[in-house]
């Protein structure tokens, strides 16, 4: 047996010794403990026993065990993060979304009005911003796939016998036979009615949730903050909250940025689409606004839907349309993006291009739009903190 504090020992005695009870004699052998351990066992009633010898965390089972188990709690995190991926970019992009908003918050509280009243009149306004565009895309959209649905059969005999610049050109693609076996038009929903009613319905609890969230960090911005600099270290807090509060403000100027330009693409391609004609000029100026929020590529894509409904018009106004995207995306690129980013986010524009593509890579639409605010941050935090600390060794 074993003392508390490890010592063996070695002397045995009979059982009968130890008890002190009647016996005809030896029974058993067991270690003899010393007089004021027996004394304690023996007039104790609530004792366990003797602690034993400490478990040896060298052994080789003791660290194959620990290593097991450490392998088997990353392997049950790491899964619960990739099963709730959807559910992170969901509360980080509303959580995006709400500082890039917060300078508007600020503004108005700045000129007395209460945060709650504010929160209040900046979520009115983007809904009435919803509301506008649905307004505007629905009534045409339903429209105009019910009259291509009505009209294909003569389209398509009409492409078949290579009428206009359209069938001329189906004709040069040796398009015909595949045409020839489609009878009807059928839009490439997957997996049919019930794919589209789960996929709209997806998007739907998406969007919902995006925006009540968005209201909430609007409302709680000033308590998550608090809460974020309440995990910091106090020596470090006051550096940690000056450089939460820059974090904060280059994001606002992202999205205040990225709404002028947005704003300033809508207005070009609503003017230019009204001097000629263009159906649904206000539903594609707003699609055009919409889609230059995603950096780098959302204009282009934009442009190009652009540039296929102006045929529409003819030939020659599409091929003007297409040359106005290109002038306007290289006045965005070189003349409008620089100067705002360069006042705003405080990134080169290379490391825009670089960080767009990997946000688009990583995360889609999403990542390309989280792309140039999360680079700013990073970049923020080399220039004041990694660099400095390296530069003094």
């Amino acid at each position: 047996m074993y003392l508390a504090d490890g010592r063996r020992v070695e002397q045995m005695v009979d059982d009968e010794e130890l008890t002190g009870g009647p016996g005809s004699g030896p029974s058993k052998r067991v270690l003899l403990l010393p007089s004021a351990v027996e004394r304690d066992l023996l007039d104790g009633h609530e004792s366990l026993g003797v602690l034993g010898r400490p478990l040896d965390r060298r052994s080789p089972f003791f660290i194959g065990l620990t290593g097991a188990f450490g392998i088997g709690a990353a392997f049950v995190v790491a899964k619960g993060i990739a099963d709730i991926t959807s559910v992170l970019i969901i509360i980080g992009l509303a959580l995006f979304i709400a500082i890039g908003l917060n300078p508007i918050l600020e503004f108005l509280i700045g000129r007395g009005v209460a945060r709650g009243v504010a929160v209040g009149a900046v979520t009115a306004g983007f809904l009435l911003l919803i509301a506008g565009f649905l307004f505007a895309a629905v009534p045409p959209l339903s429209h105009e796939v019910h009259s291509l649905i009505r009209n294909y059969p003569r389209y398509r005999t009409e492409l078949l016998s290579g009428k206009g610049w359209a069938g001329s050109l189906v004709v040069k693609l040796h398009l015909a036979g595949y045409l020839k076996g489609r009878s009807k038009l059928l839009l490439p929903v997957s997996g049919g009615v019930l794919g589209a009613g789960k996929a709209i319905l997806s998007i739907g609890v998406a969007t919902v949730s995006v925006a009540a969230l968005t209201i909430y960090f609007l409302i709680a911005l000033p308590g998550v903050r608090q809460l974020w600099l309440s995990l910091i270290t106090r020596s470090r807090r006051d550096r940690v909250a000056l450089l939460t509060d820059e974090v904060f403000a280059r994001v606002g100027g992202f999205m205040l940025g990225n709404l002028l330009t947005s704003l300033i693409s809508g207005v070009g391609t609503y003017i230019w689409l009204l001097a000629f004609s263009v159906p649904y000029a206000l539903l594609l100026a707003l699609f055009v606004a919409l889609f230059d929020l995603i950096p780098m590529v959302g204009s282009t894509i934009a442009g190009v839907v652009v540039s296929l409904v102006a045929l529409s018009r003819g030939v020659p106004i599409a091929a003007a349309t297409a040359a106005f995207y290109v002038v306007y995306r290289f006045l965005e690129d070189y003349l409008v993006n620089p100067r705002v980013m360069k006042h705003t986010v405080k990134v080169t524009p290379g490391l825009t291009i670089i960080a767009t593509l990997v946000g688009g890579t990583l995360l889609g639409l999403i990542g390309a739009l989280v792309a140039i605010p999360m680079a700013a941050t990073v970049h923020l935090l080399l220039e004041e903190v990694a660099i400095p600390r390296q530069n003094r060794h």
